[in-house]
């Protein structure tokens, strides 16, 4: 891996630690404007002093994030679907490596389809984008997608998804946790970082989650409605941080959260 490549992924996974919290506020691009992110810049901003990176699309990045951040930045640039739509997985490439140059990324993301009539399409895009990001020194991270379908979010699906991913050229890889979530790591060359998802009943789930992953092998976690949906956004960012960088248990964390929120 050349320099300018590991360079950009210890920016996102920090070095001393070898864990990462990426905050994902890229809903957006399928599902339009999503619970507490309709007003994305006021949602992003007090949480940016906490992550370790910012997964977003070129559009947010540009209107709704301070150019003087230095907040490393995971750009989208897959897409051309809704929630609306047929189809969740005919999905291509909707910004070109040039572009992510332009806004110094420090990588680029894209959604692969395994199992889906899109399957083929997605992961030549892949492929495609691997290369051109080997050429200017951008990382691709691959966000194993599953659509409408989250019971798909098994152990064998997601480890079929992690390694083909790796295979074709990802530098790291984005998936959901799962029962036996130690399996994906172990079969998958590269980083895996796990999806926030949906919304969980309270903040102690969502660090209960992070932390089984953490202890599972993950690399860290790309999470946004779990932080930003919550009552108490900067507080249970602070918690996950407790979670990934500071081996915290989920009790602990969760304390770590209320003592936050009560400002004590």
């Amino acid at each position: 891996m050349d320099w300018g490549m590991k360079n950009r992924l210890s920016r996102i996974i920090k070095p001393d630690t070898g864990h990462t919290v990426m905050l994902a506020v890229d809903h957006g691009y399928f599902l339009g404007p999503t619970h507490k992110l309709e007003n994305a810049g006021a949602t992003i901003e007090p949480l940016l002093p906490y992550a370790d990176a910012l997964m977003l699309t070129r559009g947010i990045l540009r209107t709704s994030v301070d150019a003087g951040s230095d907040i490393p930045v995971v750009l989208r640039v897959s897409g051309g679907t809704s929630i609306i739509g047929e189809n969740l997985s005919n999905e291509d490439i909707t910004t070109s490596m040039e572009e992510a140059v332009r806004l110094n990324v420090a990588a680029v993301a894209l959604s692969i389809f395994v199992g889906t009539e899109h399957e083929q399409q997605t992961l030549v895009n892949l492929s495609y984008l691997v290369d051109i990001g080997n050429e200017y020194g951008i990382p691709v991270l691959a966000v194993t997608a599953v659509g409408k379908e989250l019971g798909k979010r098994d152990v064998r699906f997601l480890a079929l998804s992690c390694r083909i991913a790796a295979e074709l050229g990802a530098s790291f890889v984005k998936t959901y946790y799962c029962d036996e979530f130690e399996k994906v790591v172990e079969c998958c060359p590269v980083p895996v970082v796990i999806a926030g998802g949906p919304k969980l009943e309270t903040e102690l789930d969502a660090l209960q989650m992070a932390h089984d992953a953490i202890q599972k092998g993950a690399a860290g976690v790309d999470m946004g409605r779990n932080i930003w949906q919550s009552d108490n956004p900067v507080p249970m960012i602070k918690a996950v941080r407790a979670v990934v960088h500071e081996k915290a248990t989920p009790q602990q964390a969760l304390d770590t959260f209320n003592k936050s929120k009560s400002g004590s």
